[in-house]
């Protein structure tokens, strides 16, 4: 099953993607002249299917051997799930100010240098272009170091996250006696009976599984 796509979607649905963000906080004049930087296409969702949060409930189909579940409605509505967004979300909130208290002192020895330039001596003239040299550097490793922060802190929490799911949803097919169980959202299905949805089932399990487990300290 693949799941270790989990965390990117709740990145993408919760604000969660660092680089947008930081580069944000990136002065424009650090970008060459006559440089226009690539167009981002708008995201465009997939249309969803229908699933037992978009259609009238319908009873489990008993006998049935192939059910769904949606892996992205998981990722979102598990306790788990939002316990991990969250922490993704105050990472990249911890790095996207430190790295803006970086930019206001790059500004500020810009503006000092657009300002004061003329009345300064050569000594002057040259530290303060060391000065900007230096933060403008620091500006950029800061994003660097901030974007692989986060992917790593990605990667860590979608690998435990895939480590407490699984045995749920192997618990749910075999209670269920499936042969498959697969994720919507990646089957390519144009019609499916709603009965089949899972995805509440393994929400359920999943946060119960979260309630009992021994706190660890993160």
């Amino acid at each position: 099953m693949r799941v270790l796509r989990l965390l990117i979607v709740m990145a993408a649905a919760t604000v969660l993607a660092v680089g947008p963000a930081l580069a944000q906080t990136t002065p424009a004049e650090q970008k060459p002249a006559g440089q226009t930087p690539p167009a981002q296409p708008p995201a465009t969702p997939a249309p969803a299917p229908p699933t037992a949060a978009t259609a009238a409930p319908r009873p489990y189909p008993e006998g049935a051997k192939i059910a769904f579940i949606d892996m992205q409605g998981i990722a979102a509505g598990s306790v788990e799930g939002k316990s991990f967004s969250g922490r993704i979300q105050e990472l990249t909130k911890k790095k996207t100010a430190e790295i803006a208290e970086k930019n206001k002192a790059l500004e500020a020895a810009r503006n000092k240098q657009s300002t004061g330039a003329a009345i300064m001596n050569d000594s002057a003239r040259l530290a303060l272009e060391k000065e900007i040299d230096k933060l403008t550097r620091d500006v950029q490793y800061a994003q660097q170091e901030a974007q692989a922060d986060v992917q790593a802190l990605q990667t860590e929490l979608q690998v435990d996250f895939q480590r407490k799911l699984n045995p749920i949803l192997e618990a749910v097919a075999k209670d269920k006696g499936l042969h498959m169980l697969v994720d919507i959202q990646n089957s390519g299905a144009v019609w499916v009976d709603t009965g089949l949805d899972l995805t509440a089932e393994v929400i359920k399990r999943l946060d119960a599984a979260t309630k009992s487990a021994p706190a660890v300290k993160k």
